[in-house]
C-alpha cells in the first residue's frame, strides 16, 4: 500500500503544490508567497511554506526528472555545455557545477568545495549515468575538465572556445535571481537540495518564448501546467486503485441462498 506523503498535513495537496510552485519558479520570498496565498483566501504562515518546499520540493522534482530522463535516454545526446559558478556560503567559496544541453535545459547540478579533478570527475560520472554520453562536450579552459575526461576516455570530444559556452553561462541567470531573493544560502546541503529542485521546475516551465509564436507559446504553457497538475492526479488515481483492491480482498464472498429441496411423497 502506497502511503500518502500528505497524510500528516491538514492543508490540501493542491494548495501545497501551488505554494511550492510559487516559491521555486518565481523569485519570491516566503512572506511574498504567504501574501499571495492570503490574497486567494488561503491563510497560511510563511514557515508552513518553508516546510512545504523542504518536504515536497524534492518529491515534485523527482517526478519531473524521472519523466524527462527516461525520454532523453532513448535519443542520443548531441552536445553538452559544462560550466561552474562561484557561490558564497557563510563567507566560504563553493562551486556549483552545471551541465546544460544544446537547447538550454539544465541536466545536472552539483555543489563541491573544490574545483579540482576529483570534483569534475564525480560530476561527469553522475551526469552521464543518468543521461548517457554526449557526442560533444563544450567547456571553458579549466584544466579539471580535461583531466577528468582523460579518465573517462572521451577527451577527444571536448571543445573549448571564447563564446562557445554562452549556453551554460546564460543558464546561471535564473539561479542568480533566485539566490538574491533568498538572501544566499547557509549550508552546502541546502544549496544542493534547492538547485536540484529549481533546475527540474525551471526545465519544466522553460517554454522558449523567444523562438515561439504567441499561439504556440500559449499551447506549450497550458500543456506544462496540465502536466504539473497531473503529478498529483496520477498519485491520487494510484492510491484510489490500491484502496479499491484492498476493499475487494476484504469483502467476504456473498453466500448463496439455499433453496429447500422438494419433499418426496
Amino acid at each position: 500500500m502506497t502511503k500518502s506523503p500528505f497524510r500528516y498535513f491538514k492543508t490540501s495537496s493542491q494548495i501545497i503544490q501551488l505554494g511550492v510552485l510559487m516559491y521555486v519558479r518565481f523569485p519570491l520570498s516566503l512572506r511574498n508567497v504567504e501574501d499571495l496565498l492570503h490574497e486567494r483566501g488561503i491563510d497560511v504562515c510563511h514557515e508552513s511554506v518553508r516546510l512545504w518546499v523542504d518536504r515536497f520540493g524534492t518529491y515534485f522534482a523527482h517526478k519531473i526528472r524521472k519523466r524527462r530522463s527516461e525520454s532523453m535516454r532513448r535519443s542520443p545526446q548531441w552536445q553538452w555545455h559544462l560550466d561552474e559558478v562561484f557561490v558564497q556560503i557563510r563567507g566560504e567559496r563553493h562551486y556549483l557545477w552545471r551541465a546544460v544541453d544544446h537547447e538550454g535545459e539544465v541536466l545536472e547540478s552539483y555543489v563541491t568545495k573544490k574545483r579540482d579533478k576529483a570534483a569534475a570527475l564525480k560530476f561527469l560520472k553522475k551526469a552521464m549515468k543518468r543521461y548517457g554520453k554526449p557526442h560533444v562536450v563544450v567547456t571553458d579552459k579549466c584544466p579539471s575538465y580535461r583531466a577528468a575526461m582523460k579518465v573517462i576516455g572521451n577527451e577527444k570530444r571536448q571543445e573549448t572556445g571564447r563564446q562557445l559556452n554562452n549556453r551554460a553561462e546564460n543558464s546561471h541567470l535564473p539561479f542568480r535571481r533566485r539566490e538574491r531573493a533568498m538572501s544566499r544560502f547557509r549550508r552546502m546541503r541546502s544549496l544542493q537540495k534547492f538547485v536540484s529542485i529549481h533546475s527540474s521546475v525551471y526545465n519544466h516551465f522553460n517554454l522558449e518564448r523567444h523562438i515561439n509564436s504567441r499561439i504556440r507559446f500559449k499551447q506549450k504553457r497550458d500543456a506544462a501546467l496540465r502536466e504539473w497538475r497531473d503529478l498529483l492526479v496520477a498519485w491520487h488515481l494510484l492510491v484510489r486503485e490500491q484502496w479499491r483492491l484492498v476493499r475487494i480482498r476484504l469483502t467476504p464472498p456473498a453466500r448463496r441462498s439455499e433453496t429447500p429441496s422438494p419433499s418426496t411423497t
